[in-house]
């Protein structure tokens, strides 16, 4: 009989072929004599060496052979080489640059090219993949090794070098401000989004015949282009801006935070409304019966048996509300709107590939720390997800 492990993981195997093809077609890594100087790239091999970059391709090489037949055995072979590899990556970029830039070379800086970016992802990639197929509780030492190792070489100076550090470097203030912002946005727009949403909710339960403008109202919104809404809200907020102590003691303007955030709360009144009222409305009636007949208050009936049972629909409606907002974010940089979006539009006004690069990694990381919060308390408030 044949093994149900026997047949190739071909998801693997084209994963490490294009990781193979893209380190030895594209460049590793570049350098730059200063910022204004165009960088020169480097391959895998003149960038690393031969003995590094062997090292590298032979772990790929590995990981495709034990992928043609793979077996539960095996499979915890290719974790843990998914695992070296990304551990090995930022002691790859300090050898780089202990290779590449001088120490009479104060202003040189090594950038990150596409075969670095490429074995990043990739093996991010083949980490999801070989997890699903295997029960490996370590699995996270990968990612975490990966941070741990950054962080110690960065923190030894080892890396200080790299062009996005040195941006940080030059505008650590302005970053933890850019972020302090970015929260702030964000967390103003899931707070409000959240009132108004379980507000509108209990008004539709209440009055079904109100479903339909409601959401046609919030629809609508979400065909406006992002920008337009924010242009549509200059107008009449610098009006009311002028004409409005209130307004002016609030520092509420035509642009900056005001505009920004009611069209953040417009964009996200959607999923919050749609989640709650599927979640809250699709309780069975036979719980409900049997509450009621437990001689439960209406209160008590939505506090204690409703609201429990939806938790993790409309959990599910912020976490998309959530990764919605911190895009869109950084995108009302360009109203004047505190954020990282300012170092990604400054970056691309200058060519600057590594500022841009600043402004979009911490996006990102916001983003999925968001997903992860989300869904871990959704499957948490799950029936049974507490045990």
């Amino acid at each position: 009989m044949r093994s149900p492990h026997a047949a190739s993981n071909r998801v693997v195997l084209s994963l490490v072929a294009l990781a193979v093809a893209l380190l030895l077609l594209g460049d590793f890594a570049s350098v730059q004599a200063n910022r204004i100087a165009p960088g020169r790239g480097l391959g895998l091999f003149v960038a690393l060496g031969p003995a590094w970059a062997l090292a590298v391709l032979g772990a790929l090489l590995t990981l495709a052979g034990l992928a043609l037949r793979p077996s539960p055995a095996r499979y915890r072979g290719m974790l843990a080489l998914i695992l070296l590899l990304l551990i090995q990556l930022p002691a790859s970029l300090g050898w780089f640059i202990q290779l590449h830039i001088g120490a009479d070379q104060p202003q040189a800086r090594a950038g990150l090219a596409s075969g670095c970016w490429s074995l990043l992802f990739l093996s991010l990639l083949l980490l999801i993949e070989v997890r699903q197929r295997v029960p490996a509780p370590w699995w996270w030492l990968g990612p975490g090794g990966l941070l741990l190792v950054t962080a110690l070489l960065i923190q030894g100076g080892e890396l200080a070098a790299l062009a996005l550090l040195r941006e940080y470097a030059s505008r650590s203030a302005a970053f933890w401000q850019a972020l302090r912002g970015h929260l702030g946005l964000v967390g103003g727009t899931l707070g409000c989004s959240l009132l108004l949403g379980l507000a509108l909710t209990g008004l539709i339960i209440r009055l079904p015949r109100l479903q339909r403008p409601v959401f046609g109202v919030l629809n609508f919104f979400q065909t406006i282009p992002s920008l337009a809404l924010f242009g549509l809200l200059l107008a009449p907020l610098s009006y009311l801006a002028a004409h409005s102590p209130l307004l002016q003691s609030l520092n509420v303007r035509g642009i900056g935070w005001a505009p920004a955030l009611l069209a953040l709360v417009a964009y996200s009144l959607l999923p919050v409304v749609r989640n709650s009222c599927v979640a809250l409305q699709e309780v069975a009636e036979e719980v409900l019966e049997s509450a009621r007949g437990m001689g439960m208050s209406r209160w008590q009936l939505f506090s204690q048996v409703r609201l429990p049972l939806a938790l993790p629909v409309i959990l599910e409606g912020l976490r998309i509300t959530s990764i919605q907002a911190i895009g869109l974010t950084a995108v009302a940089a360009l109203i004047g709107a505190n954020g990282f979006g300012s170092f990604i539009f400054q970056g691309l006004g200058q060519g600057a590939m590594d500022l841009v690069l600043l402004g979009a990694l911490p996006t990102i990381a916001l983003a999925l720390l968001a997903d992860a919060l989300f869904s871990g308390l959704a499957r948490y408030f799950q029936p049974g997800g507490r045990r």
